[in-house]
């Protein structure tokens, strides 16, 4: 299929499409088409069939109803339209496609109003997932969670151990976890604790200071090295030089402070440390702020991400325990893929992905006054419609227009209006009430029958017609 936003530049002439809509969309098309069509190159017709929602459109009905009279090189049907789109191509001797669901998505499906997609599969930051208070997990619970932070994005499994408290089952548990494909790490300072675990196969060791370094040196590993006191960084060098002599890897933690307990003056010791050990790696636990912060995490891991992605901070731990930080893992994967994209290409980290803008929309369409009187006007069935838009919800069909700011209130006056009966049609306008009023407060796109969007935590959602559709053919 050719791709939307081009067209063959050898031509003498612009491209021309045909796009194809029923009668509520046509004043709202012909207006977004009207936009773009210059800009993009093309010339376009509009030809409206006889219907009024263009979603409930099939090819095997357009095959019926489409008359196509002049000559053109491509027609864009609904993203709704259902059907095979070949046997419509061999009838008028043309490409048929599908459009957007949403015809106010056409400037970006024209590759007007927003950047060509961007494949954000790299990333060179790593992901150490903590699993906390490991020793009072069943062998089963343990491996379930590497599992889930496998799935969201971890590099390596952390194993989480408790200060004072020597963990017989470590070694079993370490094994368990590479048997299953884990990359681990153990966080830990007990050294029969340590040493098991990395005879188990745990590769990485949290960590490294000068109560520890004299034996740590000798572990067949890498070290996470601290300072012995936060502040002060530079008591890093007495173990970095041990752990040289003794030809051990290691990383540096400066260690992230929580707000309010000094974390702007951590952040600038990340700084400083990288200025002056530039070719040693660094970690970050940035479980100190989103663990420790309660604020949803998303815009959080997104700002350290770009920190240590500025400052060639290679690895991260973090941890899922606090429940606004239930999704952090997966977070801070995506976040790092946008940072990187953002850092090699000089580029801003906009308009790149909505993946991580979870309570917002990136831009909520607003059709407007005039479109949805028209459209309110020009209704002839007895379906609904509905559209949540500049703090109203507004309800439609043959028998009038309801609007207002109260969910109760529009379908007191919906009833009182034309009687609501079934319980089944009062749910649905209910659940999607609920829906619009959603979308209102946090200033989010609502589209009837769809799934309001929550980034990388939208759940697909089965429309009213779609199921009503399957329970038919399915009988």
């Amino acid at each position: 299929m050719t791709n939307p936003a081009t067209r063959d530049e050898s031509s003498s002439r612009p491209e021309r499409i045909l796009f194809v809509t029923g009668r509520l969309a046509e004043t709202a098309l012909r207006n977004v088409v009207r936009e773009i069509e210059s800009s993009a190159g093309f010339e376009a017709d509009v030809s409206v069939l006889g219907i009024s929602v263009a979603a409930l459109m099939h090819t095997k009905w357009v095959s019926r109803k489409l008359e196509i009279t002049e000559q053109y090189d491509r027609v864009v049907l609904p993203g709704w339209c259902q059907g095979d789109l070949e046997p419509l191509a061999d009838q008028f001797g043309c490409q048929f496609e599908r459009g957007p669901k949403d015809l106010y998505d056409l400037p970006q499906y024209f590759g007007r109003g927003a950047r060509p997609p961007v494949a954000l599969t790299n990333y060179d930051i790593e992901i150490l997932a903590e699993i906390n208070h490991a020793p009072r997990l069943m062998a089963t619970e343990l491996l379930q969670l590497a599992d889930r932070y496998r799935e969201s994005g971890a590099d390596v499994i952390d194993i989480g151990c408790i200060p004072n408290e020597s963990w017989n089952g470590v070694a079993n548990a370490v094994q368990r976890l590479c048997a299953n494909g884990h990359r681990v790490s153990i966080d830990s300072f007990d050294q029969r604790e340590v040493e098991a675990a990395v005879d188990a196969g745990a590769e990485c060791v949290l960590s490294c200071n000068a109560t520890n370094r004299d034996w740590a040196a000798n572990l067949p590993a890498e070290l996470v090295v601290i300072p012995d006191d936060p502040r002060h960084p530079e008591t890093m060098q007495a173990t970095i030089d041990c752990l040289n002599a003794a030809g051990a890897k290691f990383r540096l933690d400066p260690i992230l402070e929580p707000i309010g307990f000094g974390f702007a003056a951590s952040l600038g010791r990340y700084i400083e440390c990288r200025k002056r050990w530039p070719n040693i790696p660094m970690m970050m636990g940035i479980g100190n702020l989103t663990e420790l912060t309660e604020v949803d995490s998303a815009g959080v891991n997104m700002l350290l991400a770009g920190f240590c992605q500025e400052l060639n901070i290679g690895s991260v731990l973090t941890t899922e325990v606090i429940p606004w930080c239930q999704s952090a893992v997966r977070e801070f994967d995506l976040a790092r893929r946008q940072t990187w994209h953002s850092v090699k290409t000089q580029s801003l980290p906009k308009h790149i992905s909505s993946d991580l803008v979870l309570l917002r929309d990136s831009k909520p369409t607003i059709r407007g006054e005039d479109t949805l009187q028209a459209m309110a006007s020009q209704l002839t069935d007895p379906n609904f419609r509905i559209f949540a838009e500049r703090g109203e919800i507004h309800i439609m069909n043959r028998d009038g227009y309801w609007r207002g700011t109260d969910p109760y209130a529009v379908f007191d006056q919906l009833a009182a209006d034309v009687g609501i009966t079934d319980p089944s049609h009062a749910f649905y306008l209910g659940y999607e009430f609920a829906k619009a009023i959603t979308a209102l407060t946090l200033g989010k796109q609502y589209t009837q029958d769809e799934s309001l969007r929550w980034g990388f935590l939208t759940v697909p959602e089965i429309s009213a017609v779609q199921r009503r559709k399957h329970d038919r053919d399915t009988k």
